[in-house]
């Protein structure tokens, strides 16, 4: 299986600290934020990576090369423009195409053991599944509403046509997905995008199985100087440590 980090933002809530180094390469618990997303990718298996780049994208490639001292092989999309989420996955379409791949945002820090997402993903036949957690701010963030089997029927403002009645709960979404190459065919141009906003609205509208994975363990954001520090007082001083970090790099 293969993935794909989304690593070319800004990181503009981050300044000053992202005007000379890319945000993902911002020190969190000892080291630069991504090695966490490939610690975790590698633990499971997923060895076969492609990262997209934009702001400071050659200080990211001198800093990780090929992947082999993570373990895994790291290939580039390098974005002239920035693409958003949708694009930036468009434009790494010949790398995933052809089988299921996993998706995560290089800001995130999660302790999820992936394997069970997968077979969740698997098991349910879903065209994209999407790892979902409890938050009370889903609301101002984007809420994604599930019915109890976890298949999504509702995501920000559209709602799947002829859906069954019935209660749903709601999540926020944790920027952590397995993804089926159907997906593909609902993205089209060399534009930016987003496949929040965008691309699964339109797959919801079209019928296509959306589930979540419902997540109730540790997770962080990075994106904010707040958050940043909060995850790295708590990594330094090991309120909680996630469990692929025994799977360091050499």
């Amino acid at each position: 299986m293969r993935a794909m980090i989304f690593a070319a933002g800004l990181g503009t809530r981050l300044r000053p600290l992202t005007e000379k180094l890319p945000k993902c390469l911002i020190q969190v618990g000892g080291r630069p934020m991504i090695d966490y997303v490939l610690l975790l990718l590698e633990r499971y298996g997923i060895g076969e990576i492609i990262v997209n780049i934009h702001h400071l994208g050659p200080q990211v490639e001198a800093y990780l090369r090929d992947g082999q001292r993570f373990g895994v092989e790291i290939s580039y999309s390098r974005e002239t423009i920035l693409l958003d989420t949708g694009g930036g996955l468009l434009g790494a379409k010949e790398f995933l195409a052809g089988e299921t791949f996993v998706v995560i945002n290089s800001d995130v820090l999660i302790d999820l053991r992936l394997d069970q997402v997968i077979a969740a993903h698997q098991e349910q036949g879903a065209a994209a599944t999407l790892v979902l957690r409890r938050d009370p701010m889903a609301d101002a963030y984007g809420a994604i509403e599930t019915d109890q089997r976890g298949r999504i029927e509702r995501f920000l403002t559209h709602e799947r046509p002829g859906r069954a009645a019935g209660p749903l709960e709601k999540y926020m979404f944790t920027g952590v997905h397995v993804i089926e190459p159907g997906i593909f065919e609902y993205m089209a141009g060399d534009s930016a995008f987003s496949i929040t906003r965008t691309t699964y609205p339109r797959m919801l509208g079209q019928g296509e199985p959306l589930f979540g994975f419902r997540y109730d363990g540790k997770w962080q954001d990075l994106g904010t100087p707040e958050t940043l520090a909060r995850a790295d007082q708590d990594l330094l001083s090991k309120v909680w440590q996630p469990h692929f970090l025994q799977a360091d790099p050499k």
